[in-house]
């Protein structure tokens, strides 16, 4: 598989470490033009990737492909593109951190994502987005291959979280879980299922829901910054012992 098609923002030679978002299911790399433009007015040094995953709906391949993108950045997914970086995580993949809000939980919380299946049964990608993001989202940010979009939904249905490297819990490198404050009841579950199962501790975003890059791209570039910091002063201090 090829590598994605990948869209550069800010230098390309900018302070390490770099940053990777990942879109997740009836997106493309346009659902994060907000976050983008968050972090460029913040930190216009820092380099953003925002790669066009093929959705392939294969697991493997679709790892194997984000992996050179994702070596030594900090990974930033929502949803399904949370769903990868944890999975990169759990690969071993030398991330210099994450933020991973709401990913996938497999068996963990049975029905996740039935009322997105029911969504999809009755009107097909609009009604998958409409349930999985709200009204944040449109038709607009939807791949034009509605085949993607099946693909994408099959794999992440089928997904089941392993667990993550011992020095996630002691923030080595600085991996981080996001639960929104106004998730309902079964995203809360799978936070604390996903902490309590495979190490991927959990922080809570205030006043938002799942599809937080669209509602509030201001809170979500705000804890990116946050672990890039964290991983920057994580590099000045040498590797800890769970890494050197």
């Amino acid at each position: 598989m090829d590598h994605p098609a990948e869209r550069t923002e800010g230098r390309r030679t900018g302070a390490p470490p770099h940053v990777l978002l990942v879109h997740g299911a009836a997106t493309t790399g346009a659902v994060w033009d907000g976050v983008v433009a968050e972090l460029r007015r913040r930190a216009p040094e820092l380099r953003v990737s925002v790669p066009e995953r093929d959705c392939t709906g294969e697991l493997a391949l679709e790892t194997a492909a984000l992996t050179p993108y994702a070596e030594n950045a900090v990974v930033v997914g929502v949803s399904g593109g949370a769903t990868l970086g944890m999975a990169l995580v759990a690969a071993g993949v030398p991330v210099a951190g994450a933020v991973l809000h709401e990913p996938a939980a497999g068996a963990l919380v049975p029905g996740l994502l039935a009322h997105v299946a029911e969504g999809y049964a009755r009107d097909g990608v609009p009604g998958f987005g409409a349930a999985l993001y709200g009204p944040a989202w449109t038709t607009a940010l939807a791949p034009a291959d509605e085949g993607r979009v099946a693909r994408d939904f099959a794999m992440f249905r089928a997904f089941e979280p392993i667990p993550l490297p011992s020095g996630i819990r002691a923030g080595r490198p600085p991996v981080l879980g996001s639960l929104g404050g106004l998730s309902p009841g079964p995203r809360r579950r799978a936070a604390e299922a996903l902490e309590a199962s495979i190490g991927l501790p959990f922080m809570v975003l205030a006043d938002v829901g799942h599809a937080v890059h669209l509602e509030r791209p201001d809170l979500l570039a705000d804890a990116v910054l946050r672990v890039v910091a964290r991983a920057r002063g994580a590099a000045a201090a040498g590797p800890g012992p769970d890494r050197a």
